[in-house]
């Protein structure tokens, strides 16, 4: 009876535990997504031009992504528990302050350091379940769960947002706040204690070079949407310069920060691209259908996010309908076609019109919804299968990394393009439909690096 009650308690720990780290994962994507939705009262309160709107996103990307694969490899070498609730606490003092923030520079500071934060939790949370849960079927289905409820973040993010918006912006810096509070209480007695200290180093060269790098690269990225050839050339070539650096530091240090043979050709490489096209998109996408609805439109925050429920299918889908279908035909089938329902949510929303009723908008909301439940999980179990669990925050890091890289290009291409258009004279409309090119590129591209994979034997996986 004993064993009994040990083994019932040792399972609710355990379902206890994967709670508190998919809060997180749902978490940081519904404080992304409330903040899209939130952007054009946002602008009405501080008055700021769309150049500056966008760097309240764009500054959250660039801290994540930047921070990203330090903020992993950190996990790894000093404890992922230390570094999950280090960086809990932070997000939720920083996302405290920027509720009462006086003005558009100290958000968009607030954010910065946000996604800093989310950088070193992110990945070490992940890296708790891919360590904490033997690899196979159970594994599987935890990361299932875990990427599932995170993807319904970003989609559960756009309802919230308006929610929240209605009564203030600044709610959607205190309501994360109070989600991140009941995590942090959650998993403080649950998360095991690593017994990794720091006997091995941590490579602060490398980390400086790729970070700098990484953020220059999205800074560069940011910048051509509205800032001048010389100032983007002059990143650009700086950050070109530092990842030179960074792959000879990695070929000669003792212990790289970013062992080579993880970037190797092979499934890891296929998912870091899938996944930022993904994002890439997505990020493009829901920032030109946002002001459609209410710029163009006129349609309050609350009623552009009941619009976008839609979306938030993947949240009833993903952790029921996607370990099904992943075991029935394999990772990377079920990711192509999350590739190609991408592609059709972008193309089918290309010609839009000034008086589309909501069921013209709805097969390609639905369809988003459709492609995040299929796509984003298996993304998750292809790029952590099969590495060492002393490199799995590292991986989580580059995984995310590559993320939030793909969302900065895609938001910065697709408002660069809209800008553009309309200087170059297109109505407002017409401007939407033309940045609107930039998802279906780039949910092409992302619909040609799954289907190799899709179309060699199936890697099928017991996740039920």
């Amino acid at each position: 009876m004993d064993a009994v009650e040990t083994r019932a308690t040792s399972r609710i720990r355990a379902a206890l535990l994967l709670a508190a780290l998919c809060g997180a994962a749902f978490l940081e994507g519904i404080d992304i997504a409330m903040f899209n939705i939130a952007l054009p009262t946002i602008r009405q309160a501080l008055d700021l031009p769309t150049a500056e709107l966008q760097w309240i996103v764009s500054g959250y990307v660039i801290g994540y992504g930047g921070f990203m694969l330090l903020g992993g490899r950190t996990a790894d070498v000093y404890g992922r528990r230390r570094v999950f609730l280090i960086a809990l606490v932070v997000f939720i003092g920083v996302s405290a302050l920027g509720g009462i923030a006086p003005n558009g520079a100290t958000v968009i500071a607030v954010r910065v350091v946000t996604g800093i934060a989310a950088a070193f939790l992110m990945p070490a949370g992940l890296a708790i379940i891919t360590t904490s849960v033997p690899e196979g079927p159970q594994r599987d289905r935890a990361v299932l769960i875990y990427a599932g409820l995170g993807a319904a973040g970003f989609s559960l993010g756009l309802v919230a947002g308006g929610l929240l918006t209605a009564f203030g912006w600044r709610w959607v810096f205190f309501a994360p706040v109070v989600l991140a509070s009941i995590v942090l209480v959650l998993a403080v007695p649950l998360i095991p204690r690593d017994e990794v200290t720091a006997r091995r180093s941590l490579d602060l060269p490398g980390a400086v070079l790729v970070t700098g790098a990484v953020v220059l690269t999205v800074t560069t990225i940011e910048n051509a949407a509205h800032g001048t050839l010389f100032g983007s050339l002059t990143f650009g070539v700086v950050a070109v310069t530092l990842f030179a650096g960074f792959a000879a530091r990695q070929r000669t240090a003792a212990e790289p920060l970013v062992p080579l043979r993880l970037l190797r050709p092979g499934p890891q490489t296929n998912a870091y691209l899938g996944a930022g096209c993904l994002a890439a998109g997505f990020m493009g996408f829901q920032f030109i259908v946002v002001l459609y609805l209410q710029e163009l439109r006129g349609w309050s925050a609350l009623t552009t996010a009941v619009a976008l429920l839609v979306v938030a299918i993947d949240a009833i889908l993903a952790p029921t309908l996607t370990p099904v279908l992943v075991r029935r035909f394999g990772l990377w089938r079920v990711i192509a076609a999350g590739m190609v329902f991408a592609a059709l949510s972008f193309l089918l929303f290309i010609g839009v019109e000034q008086d589309w009723v909501y069921l013209s908008m709805l097969p390609s909301l639905l369809a988003l919804g459709i492609a995040f439940t299929l796509a984003y999980g298996p993304l998750t179990i292809a790029a952590t299968d099969d590495v060492e669990e002393s490199a799995q925050g590292l991986t989580s890091g580059l995984l995310y990394t590559t993320f939030q890289f793909g969302a900065a290009i895609g938001l910065a291409t697709t408002t660069a393009v809209q800008v553009a258009a309309t200087a170059a004279g297109a109505g407002q409309l017409d401007s939407y439909r033309t940045a609107l090119l930039v998802p279906l590129v780039l949910g092409v591209i992302g619909v040609a690096v799954a289907l190799p994979r899709a179309w060699r034997t199936p890697q099928v996986c017991a996740a039920a």
